[in-house]
């Protein structure tokens, strides 16, 4: 079943204290005995449903609920005998998460596919009898959340369903939202999970729902799955906050307040009708703000929000606190005029006291406030005709957004589904976007740090091969060019349908699109000279590497492993492919007497055969230990080195040395060379790393110590 839900006081408890937005907390044994009593009478809806129907007709008043009854009919029936870990009725799981998005202000047919996102999972209901009862659209967004069968996938079956829903968001953002609220209720009802399972679910949370959330503009799911994931992977820290959070609510006199009743009175002299209200930060942010400021005064505990009715209200809403308080003009932000690129739109400023504490105000209208907590889901449905619509009834979807597409685009590039895993977790990391304009007035949605590399395999695909400058705001640049939001860009391209990029741009290119594509280009065009060069010579001392380690080893003990069908003859391990047992491997002789050890899929063991180059056959020895160098390729971020030594460890691994060079366009490699005591539990440890948040890429390294 997709909700392994648990009895919430068994485990980490939900976060509580002052939050921005309360969202429902459902009374689980409230709707168990409604469920456990059946469907109801045909002419009236059932009761179990009543707190979904008042939340839903408070955003729409005139919602036909037929569909929802016929819906939780169908859930009820079907899930009928199926229980929670809790104990609780399953029934009382879809309703929990349809609540969730009726509170947001979904429309009917989400709902309604809320009601029913977990019957062709876990039940004999097919996806065709959805069709056929509630429509094409209905199916559509079951079939979008509905998981991939592990018997079938095995590992692969998270991050493929993920792929599989990533996709279906791509045509229906609905599908996305129905799939965070479900992973909300879960969260919340976590307690009383293995704590190794615990933190498992809560690390995906943080880095794949919740960075979905946020390009959504979901904002009201985010904080809240957000504080759950803190209180399961960080409890001490959480504990922490919540007393800071405590030990300021039990002090006498609130700042807060105080500047928010001036802010009243300034606007009511000024006749400018608005609502002002104070916005306690939640844990995750109180505990941001608490490591960037460390110690924490009153107002550093909440902000200002004042609500207006028109976008003209909010420019003057903004005038008069310049006007009549002390504005901290650094703070000012127009998010109204340039909204994000998850919809959300705001006048960010902030004002001081005399006592030198500053309040953060945020200014915008009710709308503007519904779309910032709900993202997409206050959309109601984005893919029906307005009434201003052409009479075609085509209409341009505002919540396909640049980072949408691009996903969609690289996501059919994953050569297999770790490198998508992977890949996605790195788009994921990427928090901002920037609109390039292109020469022919069209534009460019690119990350945050993206590059002309980047520029043009957004452009071009994998004719973007074929690049060979770029001229950026009219001057010419390199392709390194670090891109900047509003630039334009004139990509110049070569005649020659041979081109071929350079190794030197998989430095320069910042989003996935570019990586895989150069990746893929590369590793079906190797480079003939440097492998065989690599394994005539062995391996390179570590001296003559570019950035040794201050202890790397001379020499490669995990070579005494290697036996070879030459006896007294030197074995080296080649540098290219950086065989470890349990790999297949083969051996060339080389000068002096020596044979090269490599693995039979590298590339210099297909060209060396092709020449007519005697091999010598390789068998690992009874040792299954071995050193290994591997180098971990990442974004800069606080803690990441922690983060990864922290992984490498878990997995047994022990580090030998360690080297990380400087960041460069916000990215950093690091390198380490690892004794595991079992060279088979190599791509577990790999794999490990590579989940750390933050970390793109884990390979071997192709020098030794390097």
């Amino acid at each position: 079943m997709s909700a392994e839900a648990t009895n919430p006081a068994a485990g980490p408890v939900a976060p509580t204290g002052p939050r921005k937005r309360s969202l429902p907390r459902i009374d689980l044994r409230r709707l168990g005995r409604a469920a456990l009593l059946g469907p109801t009478a045909r002419d009236r809806l059932p009761d179990a449903i009543g707190h979904v129907v008042e939340a839903h007709r408070a955003h729409y008043p005139a919602a036909a609920l037929e569909p929802l009854r016929r819906a939780y009919v169908l859930a009820e029936s079907s899930h009928r005998g199926q229980m929670r870990k809790s104990g609780e009725p399953y029934i009382t799981h879809p309703l929990a998460v349809t609540l969730i998005l009726a509170e947001l202000g979904a429309e009917t047919t989400t709902l309604t596919a809320s009601l029913l996102h977990d019957t062709v999972e876990d039940t004999e209901v097919t996806l065709d009898q959805v069709g056929e009862q509630f429509g094409a659209e209905v199916r559509y967004l079951v079939d979008g959340v509905t998981k991939l069968e592990k018997v079938d996938y095995g590992a692969a079956a998270e991050p493929e369903t993920f792929r599989k829903m990533l996709v279906a968001t791509g045509s229906d953002v609905r599908v996305m939202s129905i799939k965070l609220a479900d992973r909300l209720h879960n969260m919340r009802t976590l307690g009383v999970m293995r704590p190794e399972k615990q933190a498992r679910i809560a690390k995906v949370t943080r880095d794949v729902l919740i960075p979905l959330a946020e390009r959504l503009g979901v904002q009201a799911l985010k904080t809240e799955l957000e504080d759950l994931v803190f209180a399961i992977l960080h409890p001490e820290e959480y504990d922490h906050t919540r007393e800071l959070i405590a030990d300021n609510a039990a002090l006498p006199g609130d700042p807060l307040a105080e500047i928010a009743e001036e802010v009243r009175t300034v606007l009511r002299e000024a006749g400018i009708q608005a609502e002002v209200l104070i916005r306690p930060r939640h844990f995750v942010s109180v505990h941001r703000v608490a490591r960037k400021r460390g110690r924490l005064r009153g107002c550093d505990f909440g902000r200002l929000l004042v609500l207006v009715s028109e976008d003209a209200d909010c420019y003057g809403v903004l005038g008069e606190l310049h006007t009549c308080m002390t504005p901290v003009v650094s703070e000012f932000k127009d998010f109204i005029a340039v909204p994000k690129f998850n919809l959300y739109q705001s006048l960010h400023t902030a004002v001081a006291r005399k006592d030198g504490q500053v309040a953060e105000v945020l200014i915008r209208t009710h709308q503007m406030h519904k779309v910032a907590e709900a993202g997409v889901v206050a959309l109601g449905n984005p893919y029906a005709p307005a009434p201003e619509d052409p009479a075609d009834g085509e209409r341009v979807d505002p919540t396909r957004p640049g980072w949408l597409s691009r996903l969609l685009d690289w996501q059919e590039a994953a050569p297999d589904t770790d490198t998508f895993w992977s890949t996605l977790r790195e788009d994921l990391a990427q928090d901002r976007e920037i609109t390039v304009f292109r020469p022919d007035g069209g534009t460019l949605g690119l990350p945050e740090g993206a590059t002309c590399v980047d520029a043009a395999y957004a452009q071009y695909g994998e004719d973007a091969h074929a690049c060979i400058g770029a001229r950026v705001n009219g001057r010419l640049a390199t392709l390194s060019t670090v891109l900047r939001d509003g630039d334009t860009v004139q990509l110049l391209m070569g005649q020659d349908p041979a081109s071929e990029p350079s190794r030197e741009w998989l430095e320069h290119a910042h989003t996935p699109t570019a990586r895989i594509a150069i990746q893929r280009w590369l590793s079906t065009h190797p480079s003939p000279a440097e492998p065989e060069a690599e394994a005539e010579r062995g391996p390179e001392p570590p001296s003559a590497s570019p950035r040794p380690a201050a202890d790397a080893p001379a020499t490669r003990p995990g070579a005494a492993n290697a036996v070879v069908d030459q006896p007294g003859a030197t074995v080296r391990l080649a540098g290219c492919c950086t065989p470890v047992p349990p790999d297949e491997v083969t051996g060339f002789p080389v000068r002096g007497g020596a044979v090269t050890v490599h693995r039979v899929e590298c590339a210099a063991v297909a060209r060396m055969k092709s020449t007519g180059r005697a091999e010598v056959g390789v068998r690992w020895g009874d040792t299954t230990e071995c050193r290994v160098t591997l180098v971990a390729e990442s974004f800069g971020r606080p803690h990441l080195l922690a983060d990864l030594t922290e992984a490498i460890a878990l997995e047994g691994a022990e580090i030998v040395s360690a080297t990380v060079e400087p960041p460069s366009q916000q990215r950093v490699r690091h390198t380490y060379t690892l004794q595991l005591p079992d060279a088979a539990h190599l791509p577990v440890l790999m794999r490990a790393m590579r989940n750390v948040p933050g970390v793109y890429d884990v390979g071997r390294a192709q020098t030794p110590g390097a």
